[in-house]
């Protein structure tokens, strides 16, 4: 089990990660951007790193969102949602129908989603790369989108990442961990 703190541009995250064959966490962040907000969430991996579950609760004044993903281990993705007040935007959750090709979630502004597929295809240790598609969840609204990427190994302990029209070389540690993700967070060392 590790506590992992990130400063983000915007705001900061916490979390309680425990690697295995399966992944599991439970953090918290807060943000700035577009509103100021609160989240929660807990993550789940299957053997391999593939998302089984991932819950996030988002609120600031006057509004609060809630979102539980879920995927199968046939690869189907299930998705509840709940809303209160007003935040404008899009409302949580989405077409679930078109994520059956994603093997893993992407929580908006978490660096610590990105070690799922890195950690599963070994990419912080040797070459190549994967094209991936994931449910990405956009905070704060907690919209759901099927969402490619790209993972690509630089060197050992860099990868990487690209997505429409946007790329960030991704630092780790030894365990698959972000430490540096150029534009977003960097990981508070004790």
């Amino acid at each position: 089990m590790r506590g992992l703190v990130w400063m983000k541009d915007e705001g900061a995250e916490y979390a309680e990660v425990d690697f295995a064959q399966e992944m599991t966490a439970v953090g918290v962040a807060i943000g700035a951007d577009p509103v100021p907000y609160r989240l929660e969430y807990t993550l789940r991996t299957l053997p391999g790193h593939i998302t089984e579950l991932l819950t996030v609760r988002a609120h600031g004044a006057g509004w609060s969102r809630a979102l539980d993903l879920r995927r199968s281990t046939q690869g189907i993705w299930s998705c509840e949602t709940k809303e209160e007040g007003h935040l404008g935007g899009p409302p949580p959750g989405g077409d679930v129908n078109v994520l059956n090709d994603a093997l893993d979630c992407d929580l908006g502004l978490s660096p610590l989603t990105n070690t799922m597929p890195v950690l599963r295809h070994g990419l912080h240790r040797a070459g190549g790369h994967v094209d991936l598609v994931m449910a990405w969840v956009e905070v704060p609204s907690l919209r759901v989108i099927h969402y490619p990427q790209r993972y690509t190994h630089v060197r050992p302990n860099v990868v990487r990442y690209e997505s429409e029209g946007f790329s960030a070389d991704l630092t780790l540690d030894d365990d698959g961990v972000v430490v540096d993700y150029p534009g977003l967070a960097k990981l508070i060392t004790p």
